[in-house]
């Protein structure tokens, strides 16, 4: 498999203005194990995440480029929308393999465990 696009959905016991900031790089760490990222160029739209293996590039309105070198490549994009008093996340992973390590079907086969598993934490952390 090159290339996968996974979509899921996370509810979030949050209004969509307070919700989105759980998914910037810094609202991430309330909730996400191990979710350290750094900032080696002094500046927040560029991080690296995984002890620096994973760069990721803030392009604008909760949209990701992220970058495994040899590994895999592509986008994560959150949409934050209205759902009753709180908010659903439409998470979307656009990755192609870079190099045999990618395992895009693993990732593919696992992404909606991780969506159930964001769900648990972000409910846990509020």
């Amino acid at each position: 498999m090159k290339s996968v696009t996974c979509s899921g959905t996370v509810r979030i016991p949050l209004p969509p203005d307070r919700a989105r900031e759980l998914f910037t790089a810094e609202g991430e760490r309330a909730w996400a194990p191990g979710w350290d990222p750094a900032y080696p160029g002094g500046h927040d739209r560029v991080f690296v995440t995984h002890e620096g293996a994973t760069v990721w590039v803030a392009l604008g309105d909760l949209r990701y480029a992220r970058v495994t070198p040899g590994v895999r490549a592509g986008t994560v994009q959150v949409r934050c929308a209205p759902d009753g008093d709180g908010t659903r996340a439409e998470v979307t992973y656009d990755l192609v393999a870079l190099g045999p390590d990618a395992d895009l079907a693993a990732f593919r086969a696992g992404f909606p465990a991780m969506m159930e598993a964001w769900e648990t934490s972000i409910a846990a952390a509020l």
